[in-house]
């Protein structure tokens, strides 16, 4: 006689998967919208990693001294750019200095800070930025913030609860979402503070501790931002201005934020080049970098924390270099935040080391300053790398001095670095393992992107 057998009860698991399983097996339209949607993303990523530059180049050989005016009228309707004078440009190295300088402007504010910032993070440093920004905010002053919700996903929005509460806005730029998952590869990269419409810092220092504190055996990131004053800051918020009309939804007008002009304070000619990208990759930034290098007849000193030029830009490199220009770069050594990224960069060496250029990996603690040095006349500071996201990608901003004084303080500094760094020889960089030649390749999947 056969026994019956008990069916076992499905498992939770199964109770939980049954229904959607039921619903692909049975409703074609879900599975052929299912399907879409992967392809969909897939082409996504696919388009965004191997997508082309643009490729460029000028029309024209430059044959105009960078430190003539004729220089300036060609450079300022390139970059879609005003060159103002009589601004004052102060260099501040590492966190315990602009830090500092930073938080007693603020504390002086008396009627508008407004920060657009790609690192807001938790940490002693964020903690005593929003205790001045809070009690500012209670004394009247108005205060915005405009973080990228990308570079800033780690910091909470009640992290900010005592500034709202006290009057202050907090807005994200792109957090993703669906309706414009489109654009969420555009980041905004620029560091900026500014204080009653008078005063800005700018560079490539967000808000983190790993700027102004060592953790366990990595030392303080070395960096540099710089502290402008004079018509040139009126220009800084017209850039901050379109973010914040994204994030907040508010046109920041009126002389609370831009305040009758004041005496010149100093005596720095100077203008502000802004970079949001085109569908293309076109940038002022691309303009503003690719002029400057090939109108170079002299020097070229670089700094960067990632240096991943592309073929035009390497290219205008390894020309100069040819014409008789003396090239130092200095980019990261083993304190690197992003390994594979420096993995990527060295194999943009080859070109230049041949040519004749000189590559140093800074070796005291991770760098992270972005300046660019040209003819002991021009200095470029602000927050672009020298990479494609840079370029092509995220939006950006510079100031680009012609400052003689300045580029010669720069300079100092720039050599105080080399002497903390190693010098990248042809040698070395031929004779390079196959475990780093690996790296590079894959970093070169990614290079677009990076």
């Amino acid at each position: 006689m056969a026994t019956a057998t008990k069916s076992r009860p499905p498992t939770s698991r199964s109770k939980d998967h049954r229904p959607l399983a039921r619903e692909f097996e049975h409703s074609e339209a879900l599975r052929i919208v299912a399907v879409i949607a992967i392809l969909a993303l897939t082409t996504w990523i696919l388009a965004a990693l191997f997508s082309p530059g643009p490729k460029y180049s000028l029309a024209y050989r430059p044959d105009t001294p960078v430190e003539s005016d004729a220089f300036v009228n060609q450079l300022e309707p390139l970059v879609n750019s005003d060159f103002t004078r009589d601004n004052m440009i102060d260099v501040l190295p590492n966190g315990e200095n602009f830090y500092e300088a930073e938080l007693q402007a603020m504390q002086r504010a008396q009627h508008s800070i407004n920060i657009e910032a790609y690192i807001f993070h938790r940490g002693q440093v964020s903690k005593r930025a929003l205790e001045v920004l809070t009690e500012r905010a209670r004394a009247g002053v108005h205060v915005n913030l405009v973080l990228d919700a990308l570079g800033s996903l780690s910091t909470p929005k009640h992290y900010f609860k005592s500034l709202r509460e006290a009057g202050g806005r907090v807005g994200w730029y792109h957090p993703v979402r669906w309706n414009n998952w489109f654009r969420s590869n555009n980041r905004t990269h620029r560091e900026i503070t500014i204080v009653d419409g008078k005063i800005a810092f700018i560079g490539g220092a967000g808000y983190a501790d790993w700027w102004r504190f060592p953790k366990g055996k990595n030392p303080r990131w070395r960096d540099t931002m710089f502290r402008v004053q004079g018509p040139i800051v009126a220009h800084l918020q017209g850039t901050l201005t379109e973010n914040l009309l994204e994030s907040l939804g508010q046109i920041p007008n009126g002389p609370d934020y831009f305040p009758p002009a004041s005496p010149n304070p100093g005596h720095s000619p100077a203008m502000v080049v802004t970079s949001t990208p085109s569908a293309g990759g076109s940038t002022s930034a691309r303009i503003l970098f690719q002029l400057l290098i090939a109108s170079a007849r002299r020097t070229i000193y670089i700094t960067t924390p990632y240096f991943l030029p592309d073929d035009n830009l390497q290219q205008e490199l390894t020309r100069a270099v040819k014409r008789g220009v003396e090239i130092k770069l200095i980019v990261p050594g083993k304190h690197s935040d992003h390994s594979l990224t420096r993995s990527s960069g060295r194999a943009a060496y080859g070109s230049l080391l041949q040519a004749g250029g000189q590559v140093f990996e800074y070796e005291a603690a991770m760098i992270h300053a972005k300046i660019l040095i040209v003819d002991g006349t021009w200095s470029v500071v602000g927050s672009t790398n020298f990479d494609n996201r840079s370029f092509g990608i995220n939006d950006e901003v510079n100031v680009a001095a012609r400052d003689a004084n300045l580029a010669a303080q720069l300079t100092g500094y720039f050599q105080q670095d080399i002497s903390q760094s190693r010098r990248v020889t042809l040698q070395e960089w031929n004779n390079r393992s196959l475990y780093e030649r690996a790296l590079e390749g894959i970093g070169w999947v990614l290079e677009s992107q990076q």
